[in-house]
């Protein structure tokens, strides 16, 4: 009698638990012990938020796409104006703290806009992927399109950089960050450089599945 009564509770406890960690390993939402995920976006003034008020930054932006999704994320708004991939090499460490999932780089636009040498900006590049790599960190590499005035051969030699690394990696490519944003006038501001409010919710729209394909990631390597 005993042993019927042990099994019939086995049994009903494996109803409950079975269902639990069957929705916690499809959705993937939740982070370590129902921590939230925490995702870095590192990157420069495009990420950062260049003229716009804190609320239209692309990492709280995406932070609130993220949550109406029903993902319960953090995301830490790590980018720096004028940052290069020298200056974001050199800040690295500090700027992602541990406990980081996932971290959206987003650096090289400087790097084209200033003639730095794409040898140069891919070997920096590397190094932050490497660095990642070794910290357990997933990556989300957003990529960057030189300029049409640094000509062919150099536009060539920058484009290539990412898919490379993002090959190298494996780690998933967004191949544009400004993709349906660059060159769109109501899009941007006057500087026709960087997104407005507007142009930061369609880079959003266009970024999201990337975000959410790494959050499911996260949720098959937890079980």
């Amino acid at each position: 009698m005993r042993f019927k009564l042990i099994a019939s509770f086995v049994f009903i406890l494996g109803l409950i638990v079975a269902p639990m960690a069957q929705a916690d390993q499809i959705s993937g939402n939740m982070g370590e012990a129902g921590q939230p995920v925490r995702i870095v976006g590192f990157g420069d003034s495009l990420m950062a938020g260049y003229q716009l008020s804190p609320g239209d930054a692309f990492p709280v932006r995406l932070e609130q796409a993220l949550k109406k999704a029903g993902y319960d994320v953090v995301i830490e708004n790590a980018g720096v104006s004028g940052d290069t991939t020298a200056g974001g090499l050199a800040r690295l460490d500090w700027s992602v703290p541990d406990g980081t999932r996932i971290v959206i780089l987003e650096l090289g636009a400087n790097d084209a806009l200033r003639g730095v040498s794409p040898e140069i900006t891919e070997k920096n590049l590397d190094a932050m992927l490497a660095r990642l790599k070794q910290r357990g960190i997933a990556v989300i590499l957003a990529g960057m399109i030189a300029p049409p005035n640094m000509g062919k051969d150099y536009g060539d030699r920058f484009n290539a950089i990412y898919p490379r690394l993002a090959q190298k990696y494996d780690v998933p490519l967004y191949s544009f960050f400004l993709d349906g944003v660059a060159a769109q006038k109501n899009l941007l501001l006057e500087d026709g450089m960087h997104p407005n409010p507007n142009g930061v919710a369609r880079m959003v729209e266009g970024f999201l599945p990337t975000v959410e394909a790494a959050l499911r990631e996260l949720g098959k390597e937890r079980t």
